[in-house]
């Protein structure tokens, strides 16, 4: 295990040409268990391939255990890959594709039988060591190339979207067993996805890119519950935050947002002060599992109605569709609860979820929740009854 510390490291491709990575800060401690996710040329997997030192850094710094191995080759940093093409020896066994580092690194025959032994057993591919990659299906051949890597029992483990060429039952599958593999071995780790389902059931931290920025950096919790931004609250997320544009304006020194659907309207009570707001464009996020059925018996808490657009049965949940300010937003609703097409619902926003972002930078605007000290939710009854 070992500690992993980039320091300001960017990454360019030659001079006039724009950094591929801007001033990566990032900090892992011995044995956790690092995501990267984003979009497509976000720089996630050229931040992976420098940190193996398949890339030369432009500036900055990578320190594993505090000792700085920017200008290291790939053999002396003790670092293991796992890539997403599997990257195997099609003439090789499974036995020989396991034990091929080893052999290079001239250990002992019977330490390399006993390496292979321990990693096909974790791995439970002791049935498969004399057979050849093409004679594997896909599950297999990823497990073959884990196997690869946990052989040389290394400092970091490296993973550069290692399921992404499996279906989608597999893909689950090898999840659970990355994720297992992770709580015996206790190896620190580093796994590059652009699958955010990925990013929040694989890691202790996540590291949220868009181009060759980090966005934010946080615990899966912390990402979900309080994004930075409007990209982060909008990449992480499945079915993703509903943003509703507003209009803002001021009643009694505190500024209300105005909701509508059809004729219907609410007047919602934010905890912000902030001057000149109501000059500006503002987007409001809530994510669909924190809007709330209101029971008729409520009083006093703002409500919308509004009718019911669309719903999507997808077996533990039905998500409902509906329209405020003219924007389609997404509500998780229990299966035994869904109501028909064309119902009028009573809606009502958990007033300690709401997040307020500035539409034209998507930042986050400061003190943006709700105001805590407004009424508690009552009698509500949530969509997601879990």
């Amino acid at each position: 295990m070992a500690t992993l510390e980039l320091r300001n490291v960017i990454k360019t491709y030659g001079s006039g040409l724009p950094d591929t990575l801007k001033n990566i800060e990032l900090s892992i401690d011995s044995g956790e268990f690092l995501i990267l996710v984003g979009p497509s040329g976000c720089g996630k997997s050229t931040l992976m391939n420098c940190i193996a030192g398949l890339e030369n850094i432009s500036g900055g710094a990578i320190l594993v255990d505090g000792e700085d191995i920017s200008g290291m080759s790939p053999k002396d940093r003790d670092i293991a890959m796992v890539f997403q093409s599997y990257a195997l020896y099609p003439t090789m066994t499974v036995r020989e594709n396991i034990c091929f580092g080893l052999k290079i690194r001239k250990m002992p025959q019977a330490s390399i039988d006993e390496e292979v032994a321990r990693v096909a057993k974790l791995l439970q591919i002791e049935h498969l060591l004399e057979r050849k990659p093409g004679q594997l299906s896909g599950g297999q051949q990823q497990r073959v190339a884990m196997g690869r890597a946990l052989a040389r029992r290394p400092k970091i483990y490296l993973f550069d979207e290692p399921l992404s060429n499996l279906d989608a039952k597999l893909r689950v599958e090898m999840r659970t067993e990355i994720k297992l593999m992770h709580q015996r071995l206790k190896t620190t780790t580093v796994y590059v996805t652009h699958d955010q389902i990925e990013a929040m059931t694989l890691g202790d931290k996540v590291a949220v890119m868009k181009d060759g920025i980090i966005q934010q950096f946080g615990t899966p919790q912390q990402i979900y519950n309080d994004p930075a931004n409007l990209f982060v609250a909008s990449f992480i997320g499945s079915p993703p935050m509903n943003f509703i544009p507003l209009r803002l304006t001021r009643q009694d020194g505190r500024l209300v947002a105005l909701l509508e659907s059809g004729q219907a309207r609410c007047e919602l009570p934010l905890g912000i002060a902030d001057a000149g707001l109501e000059d500006r464009e503002i987007i409001l996020g809530i994510r669909p599992e924190q809007i709330a059925l209101a029971n008729e018996q409520v009083t006093g808490l703002p409500t919308l109605r509004a009718e019911v657009q669309i719903t999507e049965p997808t077996g533990p949940d039905t998500l409902v569709f509906v329209t405020v300010n003219q924007t389609k937003v997404c509500c998780r609703m229990a299966p035994d609860a869904a109501p028909a097409i064309g119902a009028t619902l009573n809606l009502l926003l958990d007033p300690s979820k709401v997040l307020i972002f500035d539409a034209a930078s998507g930042a986050r605007l400061g003190a943006t929740r709700i105001a805590q000290e407004a009424a508690p939710l009552g009698n509500v009854t949530q969509f997601k009854g879990r």
